[in-house]
This record gives structure tokens, C-alpha cells and sequence, in this order.
């Protein structure tokens, strides 16, 4: 107002207009905002204080979490029991340092079989192809002609030859009381053993429940009838029979012998164990750890009923080529043998055949399975015809699914048909490992640790080996 006094004085006298003027706001009017101002920065005080209280919250809920966890850990992992009797937390304990815990470093090649009828190319020796043929798949066996060569046919029959064959027992026809004497049971203990109840008295049921024989060898009860009718042992055909039991009636009719095939041994069986090595794709530490190659002769009527060359292993089971490194009593122990691989040395004139009653079956059932190959050949899906040099070979386990020996197969149940005409001769090479792997392992580790002089005690002596013979080489 002062301004424009001093305008309209200096200005007096002349023509003016005054500009329009803006309405000045009173001292009262500018408060409000000085307010608003120190309520905006209030609130925003608060507002930061709360979001750092919350920040500091979060903060330290994970921290509290993360040391409870810690703490979960630390006592889990506490090898010092629990207290007030709480059952111990379920995870496994670290084996202790007597037992090391071996790394599965090696795993086992299984050779597939694609079909029935499949056939592979395999390199077996140098400069020569074989053929590997599918038989089966359940089990998963194979066929290779020509593995052996007549040579190598001939000079394994006579090395078994003269190592001298042995009887096979199992079951023995009558007349042959000699054989008999290599059993150590008296016919009374014999007696004993079958009576179950021990009445007195022998009765029919009580034979056949020795169906079940030692090594996966089985018989049905029409073979077990047949033996009790043998025995002459029911006159009055009311089922019953007082002992009257004589040794020569036991055992089995063929004659076997082992051959080893380590270091000093003939040419031929170790270039064979080389070969096998080859075809099963395992490694050589395994093979040669594994059983010696046996030689069986059959005569005209030899047989071998169904069986499985090896058996289940259960917790309570051992191995036997693993029994002493696992260092454990067990009540049962069994052959574990992963493979077979069967060599026919010779063509048999008439039967002879290798049997797998129920090979590629949908299904296993032990009641219908005819066991008896030698009278039920004609039963059995599959059967193998003996030809010179040729070889078959099947795994007696499934695969654990990684890389290792899991549960038996029990499609491989296999027998020898009667010999009809003429004279039977194979050879066996079975390849053991024990499906636990750490008693695997174990043992192989034993073995490592030997001095090389206990493994060459029956070594022929320097002046023999520059003399070599056929006496020597065995």
C-alpha cells in the first residue's frame, strides 16, 4: 500500500490506470502451511522407525533360525547317544575303522541281450571273430560255437584224466557199494537224518521233504518215490519201513575233477580263463579269484537233475569264497556265482542236452516247474544240444540296477538230460562274486595282501619249468 502511494504521488496529475492488483494473503494465511510442513516430517519419522524395527525383526528370525538349525546339526551328527532314553535319529552310522567302508568304484558289465535270436560280433582271440548268439532272456544266456578248438577240447580231457576223475555224489543206482564208500555216514546216521520225528520209522513224506538239496540241487517228489520204491522200502504198501537203508544207494552217477588255472598252469587253461575274462567284460581281478575250471564226465545214463548253480543270499547267508574275510559266523553260506560258462568238450551221440525248464517263462512258479530234467527234457523250453568246442554261458543273479550282483534269477534253473548213447564231457568256469560288495572288496583286498610266495607254493620249481611237461604244467 506504501508502493502504491508513492506511484499515484509520483504519477498525480497524469492519466493512469492502475493495473489490476493480486489480493495479498494475510500473516494468518501462511500458518496452515508452516503446520502441514511439521506434520508431513513427523510422519515420516514414524513411518521410518517402524520399517527399521521391522527390518531388525526379520533379521533376527533368520538369524534365530539358522543357529537352531546349526544346532539340529551338530547333534545329529554327535556320535554320543542321546539322553532320558530318546530313540537315536535313523540315519546310518559311519562303519568303524576295523570295518573300512570301501568306495563302489567298480561296477560289473552286463552284456545285453536285444532279443531272442540276436547275434554279436566278439573278439575273442587274435585274428578271429566270434558269434554270440541270444538264447534267452531270462535268464540271459548265450551261445558261442566254435570257442574252444579241438586241440583245446582234447588236451583239457586228458589233463582231467590224469588228475583223476572223482564220483559225484548225489544219487547212485544199485550195485555200486564201492563208490558208496566214500560217504562217512553209517546207514544208521543215514536213518537218523531222513527220520524226522524220530519214530522209529521211515515214511514216505518224511523223504520228500529232503526235496531240497544242498547247492540249488532239487529233486521232485516222483524222483524221491522212486528212490523209496528203490530201497524196497514198503512191502506192505502202507508207507511206513523200518530202517533198512544202505550207503551204496546215494550219490549221483558222473565223475568230476578241478583244474587250476593260476600261474604254472597249462597254456591252454590259462588262455581259456583269458578268454572267459574277455567275453564276460568283468574285470581279470574277479576271474581269477574265482573257482577253478571243473571237468565232468558223464557215461551212457548220466544225468544232473534241475538245479541252480547258486543260491539265494539272505542276511543270515555267506558266501564261501568270501566267508573268511567277512569275518562273521553264519549259519549258511552258499556257492555265489555270478556266471557260468559251460563248454561242451565233445558231441554227444545221444541226449546229453542242457536243459532250462523254464527259460523266457512269463512266470516262475516252483509247483509246476518240472524239476527232473533228466525224465521231463521234453518239458523244458529250452534245450541246448552238445557240440564240440561250443559254449554257453548265463548269469545266475539280476543286476542290483547299479552296476553290482542283485537277487537270483530263478529262470536260471537248468539240468543235464540223460546220456542216451555214448559218453558226455563239459567243463565248468564259474565266476564268483559275493553281492554284498564290501565283503567283495574286502576279500579282494585279503588277497592283495599276500606275499606272493604262499601263492606260488605249488608251483613247479625252476629245473621243472625249463622242463616242462604235461605232469608238470598240472
Amino acid at each position: 500500500c506504501h508502493l502504491a502511494n508513492i506511484n499515484l504521488r509520483e504519477l498525480k496529475g497524469s492519466a493512469f490506470v492502475p493495473p489490476p492488483t493480486l489480493p495479498l494473503r494475510p500473516p494468518c494465511d501462511r500458518l496452515p502451511c508452516h503446520k502441514s510442513s511439521v506434520c508431513s516430517r513427523s510422519y515420516f519419522v514414524v513411518v521410518m522407525v517402524f520399517f527399521h524395527v521391522y527390518i531388525i525383526n526379520v533379521l533376527a528370525l533368520l538369524f534365530y533360525v539358522h543357529y537352531s538349525s546349526g544346532q539340529e546339526d551338530a547333534s545329529s551328527s554327535s556320535d554320543a547317544p542321546t539322553g532320558g532314553g530318546q530313540p537315536q535319529r535313523s540315519e546310518a552310522r559311519r562303519p568303524s575303522p576295523s570295518k573300512p567302508d570301501f568306495v563302489r568304484d567298480v561296477s560289473l558289465t552286463r552284456i545285453e541281450g536285444i532279443r531272442v535270436g540276436h547275434v554279436q560280433k566278439v573278439s575273442l582271440v587274435p585274428g578271429r571273430v566270434h558269434e554270440m548268439k541270444t538264447l534267452s532272456l531270462k535268464p540271459l544266456l548265450f551261445e558261442i560255437p566254435g570257442f574252444l578248438s579241438e586241440d583245446e577240447c582234447r588236451v583239457v580231457m586228458q589233463l582231467a584224466q590224469l588228475k583223476g576223475l572223482m564220483e559225484s555224489q548225489l544219487m547212485v543206482q544199485e550195485g555200486q557199494e564201492e563208490l558208496a564208500k566214500e560217504l562217512d555216514l553209517s546207514p544208521e546216521e543215514i536213518f537218523n537224518l531222513l527220520d524226522i520225528n524220530q519214530d522209529g520209522q521211515l515214511q514216505l513224506h518224511e523223504i520228500l521233504t529232503h526235496s531240497r538239496v544242498r547247492d540249488g540241487i532239487w529233486l521232485t517228489p516222483e524222483n524221491l518215490r522212486e528212490i523209496y520204491d528203490g530201497l524196497k522200502a514198503d512191502k506192505d504198501g502202507d508207507g511206513k519201513k523200518l530202517c533198512r537203508v544202505k550207503r551204496s544207494q546215494l550219490v549221483r552217477n558222473s565223475r568230476h575233477t578241478w583244474l587250476y588255472q593260476g600261474k604254472g598252469a597249462h597254456r591252454v587253461l590259462q588262455e581259456i580263463k583269458e578268454r572267459v575274462t574277455r567275453l564276460t567284460r568283468l574285470p581279470a581281478a574277479l576271474v581269477d579269484l574265482s573257482e577253478p575250471l571243473q571237468v565232468v564226465r558223464y557215461e551212457e545214463g548220466g544225468h544232473y537233475h534241475a538245479h541252480h548253480d547258486s543260491g539265494p543270499v539272505y542276511p543270515e547267508t555267506a558266501c564261501t569264497h568270501t566267508r573268511l574275510a567277512a569275518n562273521t559266523s553264519t549259519p549258511f553260506e552258499t556257492s555265489c556265482r555270478y556266471i557260468t560258462v559251460l563248454f561242451y568238450l565233445n558231441s554227444v551221440d545221444g541226449g546229453g542236452e542242457t536243459a532250462f525248464p523254464v527259460a523266457d517263462n512269463r512266470t516262475y512258479d516252483e509247483e509246476t516247474v518240472p524239476l527232473s530234467s533228466s525224465l521231463n527234457c521234453d518239458k523244458s523250453n529250452l534245450r541246448v544240444k552238445p557240440t564240440k568246442g561250443m559254449a554257453v554261458f548265463w548269469y545266475n543273479y539280476l543286476s542290483d540296477g547299479r552296476g553290482w550282483v542283485g537277487e537270483q534269477d530263478e529262470y536260471a534253473l537248468h539240468g543235464g538230460c540223460v546220456v542216451t548213447r555214448g559218453t558226455k564231457w563239459v567243463a565248468n568256469k564259474w565266476i564268483n562274486v559275493d553281492p554284498d560288495y564290501q565283503r567283495q572288496a574286502r576279500y579282494q583286498q585279503l588277497v592283495s595282501q599276500l606275499p606272493d610266495d604262499e601263492n606260488d607254493d605249488d608251483l613247479p620249481s625252476n629245473a621243472d619249468v625249463q622242463n616242462p611237461s604235461i605232469h608238470q604244467d598240472l
